[in-house]
């Protein structure tokens, strides 16, 4: 019974860290390198006959270049709903059609602006190392109370304790090593 307590502990407190690391994953992609990638658009809502969609469900979309995304809607008639849309986005992008496809040019990253979003970045990282501290600080309560429920000995909780500080640290490594790859995508020229 005890060895079992203690691998749902260990698993719950490994769900609770994966969905940590797979949400800054996520966070990342929407961070701006200065190089065209259709996941700048994924937050984007178009207004498509009074119902909110989100644009990837409305249009293709693709990166012909680094420097360029090109939307080429399903249905023509809502071109000009997508670049609305694109516009009142807080991305600072400004899209362009001609009638059949939505040219977004990305504008190169001033040092400046660079230098904020690896800050952004920092952050974003720091918050989801939050989550992983959290997962293990539920994980050790869940020990505890086990311990003093008599289910498990204070041996294997403290064994169990290694195991999930293991857990912890190789999740901080990832999203480390996530935080420097993209950091170093942004201060790329």
């Amino acid at each position: 019974m005890a060895a079992e307590d203690l691998e749902v502990v260990f698993s719950e407190a490994k769900d609770a860290m994966d969905k940590s690391v797979r949400g800054l994953r996520v966070e990342l992609q929407k961070v701006r390198t200065g190089r065209a990638s259709t996941a700048l658009l994924e937050g984007v809502q178009v207004d498509y006959y009074g119902t909110p969609t989100p644009i990837n469900q409305l249009a293709n979309m693709s990166t012909p270049d680094p420097r360029l995304i090109v939307v080429s809607p399903y249905d023509k008639s809502s071109i000009n709903a997508i670049e609305k849309a694109i516009l009142a986005s807080d991305l600072g992008l400004t899209p362009s059609n001609d009638g059949k496809v939505v040219r977004i040019p990305i504008p190169p990253l001033t040092e400046e602006r660079r230098k904020e979003l690896v800050k952004h970045v920092h952050r974003l990282a720091e918050d989801h190392k939050v989550g992983v501290r959290e997962g293990r600080r539920d994980a050790l309560a869940m020990l505890k109370d086990l311990e003093s429920d008599g289910s498990v000995p204070a041996d294997d909780r403290r064994r169990e304790e290694k195991r999930i500080q293991s857990l912890t640290d190789e999740h901080i490594q990832k999203i480390d090593e996530m935080k420097a790859q993209k950091e170093e995508e942004i201060l790329q020229v």
